[in-house]
């Protein structure tokens, strides 16, 4: 036991030293359960010697990235099943299929940006109107505050002291309640670009997700135009499989989950989508004939 701890230790002194004064990642510590790297991390930055704790500021794109592009490639494989169970051929599969996946992407795009404006512009809002009650009536803001920690386990003595302190620095407090008491975030006041840039976000990766499935169907015939249909919407599958699997992984990277459970997880639920276009596509056929 000793020895492993020692072992986590070296391996911890290992991941600072390795970075030779520059910036180091306090999530390796983490995620080697290093809690003497962790230690040795902050002391240093408390000691001047690092400016910042990183944390892994991609991940704030990580929703308009996924969503976006799990969004694009099922959307996209979907009119492929459907027009595959439907007998449609692979010209009216490429037409229906890039028209709607770039329609939809700069529809996507649009709509996450002016959502998350919508929602900034709201939140914002929120807090003028925790600061208005914050200067008219003080006492009943932090008797709220209060009675928020005593709920969460605080004695009533010490939530008051905390409060009485934070309530010192108005606008500091008026972000606190609008966190602890509304459980809302305060954007930055940038929050325009930043929606724009989830709005770009999403329209690239729906786009350029979406486009997969049908790259089969444009290559494929042109080089290998001996092969049939039913081979084209194989690759298709293949193609599909690869890339859900594949943006699985990807959101590995920001969880705490293992690579291959987070791609078997986006692989399984997309494949189940496309089953039931796929199914929808072949009855609707059957129906119409």
């Amino acid at each position: 036991m000793a020895r492993d701890e020692e072992a986590a230790a070296g391996e911890g002194t290992g991941l600072l030293s390795e970075a030779n004064g520059r910036r180091v990642d306090a999530r390796k510590a983490f995620e080697a359960n290093s809690a003497e790297a962790s230690k040795n991390y902050h002391d240093k930055r408390h000691e001047g010697k690092q400016n910042e704790e990183a944390h892994q500021e991609e991940g704030g794109m990580l929703k308009p990235m996924i969503f976006g592009g799990l969004d694009g490639i099922l959307t996209s494989f979907a009119i492929v099943s459907g027009a595959a169970g439907g007998n449609l051929s692979t010209q009216v599969i490429l037409v229906l299929g890039f028209s709607n996946i770039f329609a939809d992407a700069l529809s996507m795009g649009v709509g996450e940006f002016l959502s998350s404006k919508a929602e900034n512009e709201w939140i914002l809002s929120e807090r003028k109107r925790e600061a208005w009650e914050m200067e008219n009536y003080p006492e009943g803001e932090i008797e709220e505050m209060v009675d928020i920690y005593v709920e969460r386990g605080m004695e009533r003595s010490d939530a008051e002291k905390v409060i009485e302190t934070m309530s010192k620095y108005e606008d500091f407090f008026v972000d606190v309640m609008m966190a602890e008491e509304l459980q809302l975030q305060v954007p930055d006041e940038d929050h325009e670009i930043e929606a724009m840039k989830e709005g770009v976000v999403m329209f690239c990766s729906f786009a350029i997700f979406g486009a997969f499935p049908l790259l089969g169907y444009a290559i494929i015939p042109a080089s290998f135009p001996e092969l049939g249909e039913e081979m084209l919407f194989t690759a298709a599958c293949v193609i599909t499989g690869i890339v859900l699997f594949a943006m699985g992984c990807v959101k590995s990277l920001f969880s705490t989950h293992k690579w291959y459970l987070c791609g078997a997880e986006t692989l399984l639920l997309g494949g189940a989508c496309a089953t039931v276009a796929f199914t929808i596509g072949q009855f609707v056929d059957a129906l119409v004939a």
